[in-house]
Protein backbone atom coordinates (compact mmCIF):
# COMPACT_ATOMS: atom_id res chain seq x y z
CA UNK A 1 0.00 0.00 0.00
CA UNK A 2 1.48 3.49 -0.91
CA UNK A 3 1.95 6.02 1.88
CA UNK A 4 -0.90 8.70 1.72
CA UNK A 5 0.46 11.91 3.71
CA UNK A 6 -2.90 13.29 3.28
CA UNK A 7 -4.30 10.31 5.53
CA UNK A 8 -1.47 10.55 7.24
CA UNK A 9 -2.30 14.32 8.07
CA UNK A 10 -6.09 13.23 9.22
CA UNK A 11 -5.44 10.50 11.47
CA UNK A 12 -2.66 13.04 13.45
CA UNK A 13 -5.55 15.52 13.59
CA UNK A 14 -8.32 12.84 14.57
CA UNK A 15 -5.74 12.39 17.57
CA UNK A 16 -5.58 15.27 18.94
CA UNK A 17 -9.09 16.41 18.36
CA UNK A 18 -10.33 13.59 21.23
CA UNK A 19 -11.19 15.13 24.27
CA UNK A 20 -8.71 12.96 26.50
CA UNK A 21 -4.86 12.81 26.38
CA UNK A 22 -5.57 9.85 24.55
CA UNK A 23 -6.83 8.39 20.77
CA UNK A 24 -9.93 7.83 19.85
CA UNK A 25 -10.84 3.99 19.44
CA UNK A 26 -11.70 2.71 17.05
CA UNK A 27 -10.05 4.75 15.10
CA UNK A 28 -12.41 5.92 12.25
CA UNK A 29 -11.37 8.49 9.21
CA UNK A 30 -14.03 9.05 6.84
CA UNK A 31 -13.27 8.19 3.13
CA UNK A 32 -10.87 5.45 4.02
CA UNK A 33 -11.40 1.88 4.81
CA UNK A 34 -10.08 0.52 8.38
CA UNK A 35 -7.09 -1.08 6.21
CA UNK A 36 -5.88 1.88 4.88
CA UNK A 37 -5.86 3.54 8.21
CA UNK A 38 -4.78 1.11 10.22
CA UNK A 39 -1.51 0.85 8.12
CA UNK A 40 -0.98 4.60 8.48
CA UNK A 41 -1.43 4.39 11.86
CA UNK A 42 1.55 1.69 11.99
CA UNK A 43 3.34 4.35 9.83
CA UNK A 44 2.83 6.73 12.21
CA UNK A 45 3.80 4.84 15.03
CA UNK A 46 6.82 3.14 13.29
CA UNK A 47 7.80 6.92 12.74
CA UNK A 48 7.40 8.05 16.22
CA UNK A 49 4.55 10.43 15.52
CA UNK A 50 2.44 8.59 18.18
CA UNK A 51 2.79 5.81 20.80
CA UNK A 52 0.72 2.81 19.83
CA UNK A 53 0.93 -1.39 20.05
CA UNK A 54 1.86 -3.25 16.66
CA UNK A 55 0.77 -6.75 16.74
CA UNK A 56 0.68 -8.66 13.32
CA UNK A 57 -2.25 -10.95 12.39
CA UNK A 58 -1.90 -14.07 9.80
CA UNK A 59 -5.28 -13.50 8.42
CA UNK A 60 -5.10 -9.49 8.34
CA UNK A 61 -4.36 -6.72 5.93
CA UNK A 62 -2.57 -4.56 7.56
CA UNK A 63 -0.95 -4.76 10.83
CA UNK A 64 -3.02 -3.99 14.24
CA UNK A 65 -2.22 -0.54 15.07
CA UNK A 66 -3.87 1.19 18.01
CA UNK A 67 -2.47 4.44 18.68
CA UNK A 68 -2.63 5.74 22.09
CA UNK A 69 -1.53 9.48 21.89
CA UNK A 70 0.55 11.74 19.87
CA UNK A 71 4.30 11.74 20.64
CA UNK A 72 6.48 15.54 20.83
CA UNK A 73 6.91 14.97 17.20
CA UNK A 74 3.49 14.69 16.22
CA UNK A 75 2.52 17.62 17.69
CA UNK A 76 5.39 19.08 16.17
CA UNK A 77 4.53 17.90 12.79
CA UNK A 78 1.34 18.71 13.06
CA UNK A 79 1.79 22.28 14.00
CA UNK A 80 3.44 22.82 10.94
CA UNK A 81 0.62 20.72 9.04
CA UNK A 82 -2.24 22.06 10.58
CA UNK A 83 -3.00 25.06 8.86
CA UNK A 84 -5.25 24.31 5.59
CA UNK A 85 -3.86 26.74 3.66
CA UNK A 86 0.07 26.18 4.16
CA UNK A 87 -1.24 22.75 3.79
CA UNK A 88 -2.68 22.61 0.64
CA UNK A 89 -0.24 25.13 -0.96
CA UNK A 90 2.77 23.07 -0.64
CA UNK A 91 1.04 19.69 -1.25
CA UNK A 92 0.21 21.25 -4.53
CA UNK A 93 3.45 22.65 -5.31
CA UNK A 94 5.11 19.11 -4.77
CA UNK A 95 2.32 17.29 -6.97
CA UNK A 96 3.23 19.86 -9.46
CA UNK A 97 6.41 19.30 -9.83
CA UNK A 98 5.43 15.79 -9.67
CA UNK A 99 7.46 14.90 -6.50
CA UNK A 100 7.16 12.52 -3.46
CA UNK A 101 8.99 14.02 -0.38
CA UNK A 102 9.83 12.16 2.78
CA UNK A 103 8.05 12.94 6.19
CA UNK A 104 10.89 15.35 7.09
CA UNK A 105 11.17 16.90 3.94
CA UNK A 106 7.69 17.82 3.73
CA UNK A 107 7.48 19.21 7.41
CA UNK A 108 10.98 21.31 6.41
CA UNK A 109 8.67 22.98 3.46
CA UNK A 110 5.90 23.30 5.91
CA UNK A 111 7.73 25.10 8.31
CA UNK A 112 9.52 27.26 6.32
CA UNK A 113 5.83 28.08 4.48
CA UNK A 114 5.15 28.89 8.41
CA UNK A 115 7.99 31.08 8.92
CA UNK A 116 6.99 33.14 5.74
CA UNK A 117 3.05 32.92 6.40
CA UNK A 118 4.33 35.49 10.16
CA UNK A 119 7.27 37.35 8.37
CA UNK A 120 10.23 35.15 9.52
CA UNK A 121 13.19 34.50 7.31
Amino acid sequence: MKRDMELIRKILLAVEASPSAYAPYPLIIKGYTDTQTAYHSYLLIDAGLVHGHVSIELDSESPLAPIEKLTWAGHEFLDAARDDTRWKKVTRTLLEKGETVTIGVLQGLLVAAMKSAVGLP
